[in-house]
C-alpha cells in the first residue's frame, strides 16, 4: 500500500532540570487507501461505570466482555460472549459496606489508569476498574471496592474466589502478576490511604506495607528475571503535598527505593526495554518520564505536547502514548520519539493499546480518542485501518477479542454508558 511518508524534526526545548534533548521522529501520514472500519457487533448498555472499566477474559476459548455495572440498585459485574447476546453471568460485588451508599464515582471522572472515586451519598458501592488474568491456571477477574475490600471472582462462571479486607478505602484496579518470581502469580492491591497488600491466588496473605501519603494510581507488578539478573517488585505511587513519590517494594512488602518523578503523573505503565525494566510516567503538562526500575534513576524525560498524555502498553523497545489528537512510539532506551501519527485533530486520545487486529501474529498498537474514533497501527506507525465506533463518548482504551472467527481481533470499544461496539478492521 502506498503511504505517504514526511519526515519532520521535532525541538525539544529542556532546561537543565528537564534532560529533555531533541529527536528525529517519522511523521506517518493517513492517505485516502486506508481501509475504513465497520460496527459488526452491539451490545447493551451496562450503566454504573464510564466504560473504562471493562476487560476482555479468555474462557474456554471464548472471549468473554467484562463490565463493572448497577442493576436493581446493587453493584455488579457481568459477563457478556462478546459478539452475542449471551451473558452467561451477572454477580453483586460483596463487601463490607456492598449494601449501603459509598459513591458512584463514574461520568468520566476516572484517570487513564482506570481509578474510580467515590461519588454521591445513596448510590451503590463504589469499584475500581477491572483486571482479568489467570491465577493457578484459572482465568479471573479482580477489583476493588471504595470500602475497602480485594475481590477476586472466577471468570468461568463469576464464583468468588476470594474476598480480603483491606483495611481502607479502595476503589483503585488492583496488580496480578509473579511478584516472587515463583512462577504463580500474586494479586496486589493499595488503599488510598496509603495500605499495600499482596496475596497469593488463594487470597493468602505475601506481604504489606504503609506508605506515607496517599494513594490514586494502581500499583504495578515488575516481574522478576533471574536469568537475566532482573529483580522483580511492586511500584507505588503516592502523593505527599504536591510532589509525587515513587516507591519500589520487594517481595516481601520492604522499600528497596524511592525517588520524586520530574512530572505530575496522570497516568503510568511498567514496560520492558533492551537495557532493563522501566517505568514509563505520562505527566499532566505532555511530558513522558521514565526511571530504572532496577534503582529508580531517572532514564529520560521528553515532552511530546503541552497537554496531558497517557502512556499506554509497550513492546519490549518502546511505549505507545496517546495525547490530543497525537499517539506517538517512543523508544524506552533513550527517549527518541520513533514516529509521530495524528488523528482526530484535536480530540483527546485514551491510552494506546495493542491487539493482533489482522490476524497475522504481531501485535501492534490501536487507539480509541474520546468521540469514539479508531486508529489501528502497524508498528512502524502506519495505518491499517480508521474510522469510528458511531456517536459515542469513550473514556478507555480499546479492548480485543475474535467477533467475526476470521482470526484476527475485532476492536471493541466501551462507551460512557457501558455500551460495547465491536469495529472490524
Amino acid at each position: 500500500m502506498d503511504r505517504r511518508v514526511l519526515f519532520a524534526t521535532l525541538i525539544l526545548l529542556a532546561g537543565g532540570a528537564t534532560g529533555v534533548g531533541v529527536a528525529l521522529f517519522a511523521f506517518v501520514g493517513v492517505d485516502d487507501v486506508t481501509t475504513e472500519t465497520t460496527v459488526v457487533w452491539e451490545s447493551e448498555p451496562a450503566a454504573g461505570d464510564d466504560g473504562s472499566g471493562a476487560v476482555v477474559a479468555t474462557v474456554d476459548g471464548d472471549p468473554l466482555l467484562l463490565r463493572p455495572a448497577v442493576e436493581n440498585g446493587s453493584r455488579v459485574v457481568t459477563a457478556t460472549v462478546a459478539g452475542t447476546d449471551e451473558t452467561p453471568w451477572t454477580v453483586s460485588v460483596s463487601g463490607p459496606d456492598a449494601e449501603r451508599g459509598g459513591g458512584d464515582g463514574t461520568g468520566g471522572g476516572g484517570d487513564a489508569d482506570g481509578n474510580d472515586s467515590d461519588g454521591a451519598d445513596g448510590d451503590p458501592v463504589a469499584v475500581s476498574a477491572l483486571t482479568a488474568s489467570t491465577l493457578g491456571g484459572d482465568p479471573v477477574v479482580a477489583l476493588t471496592t471504595a470500602s475497602g475490600e480485594l475481590v477476586v471472582l472466577d471468570a468461568a462462571d463469576g464464583t468468588e474466589r476470594f474476598a480480603v479486607d483491606l483495611g481502607g478505602p479502595a476503589g483503585l484496579r488492583p496488580a496480578i502478576g509473579d511478584l516472587t518470581g515463583d512462577g504463580s502469580r500474586e494479586v496486589a492491591a493499595v488503599t488510598t490511604d496509603g495500605a499495600v497488600r499482596v496475596v497469593d491466588g488463594e487470597g493468602d496473605p505475601v506481604a504489606d506495607a504503609s506508605m506515607a501519603g496517599a494513594i490514586d494510581r494502581r500499583p504495578l507488578v515488575v516481574e522478576p528475571d533471574p536469568e537475566a539478573d532482573v529483580r522483580g517488585g511492586l511500584a507505588v505511587l503516592t502523593t505527599a503535598g504536591d510532589t509525587a513519590t515513587v516507591h519500589m517494594l520487594d517481595a516481601s512488602g520492604g522499600t528497596r527505593w524511592t525517588t520524586e518523578p520530574s512530572v505530575n503523573p496522570l497516568s503510568w505503565n511498567a514496560a520492558d526495554s533492551r537495557d532493563g525494566p522501566v517505568l514509563a510516567l505520562g505527566g499532566a503538562s505532555g511530558n513522558i518520564e521514565t526511571v530504572e526500575a532496577s534503582d529508580g534513576s531517572d532514564r529520560y524525560e521528553v515532552k511530546l505536547q503541552d497537554r496531558p498524555i497517557a502512556v499506554g502498553d509497550a513492546d519490549p523497545g518502546r511505549v505507545y502514548v496517546g495525547g490530543s489528537g497525537s499517539v506517538w512510539a517512543v523508544d524506552l532506551l533513550d527517549g527518541e520519539v520513533v514516529w509521530k501519527q495524528q488523528y482526530g485533530a484535536s480530540t483527546r486520545i485514551n491510552e494506546p493499546r495493542m491487539g493482533d487486529v489482522d490476524g497475522n501474529g504481531e501485535r501492534a498498537p490501536v487507539v480509541v480518542n474520546r468521540a469514539g474514533g479508531v486508529l489501528a497501527m502497524t508498528q512502524s506507525g502506519e495505518v491499517i485501518a480508521r474510522g469510528d465506533a458511531g456517536d459515542v463518548v469513550a473514556y478507555g482504551g480499546p479492548l480485543f477479542a475474535d467477533v467475526t472467527g476470521d482470526g484476527g481481533d475485532e476492536v471493541i470499544v466501551v462507551a460512557d454508558d457501558g455500551t460495547a461496539i465491536a469495529v472490524d478492521t
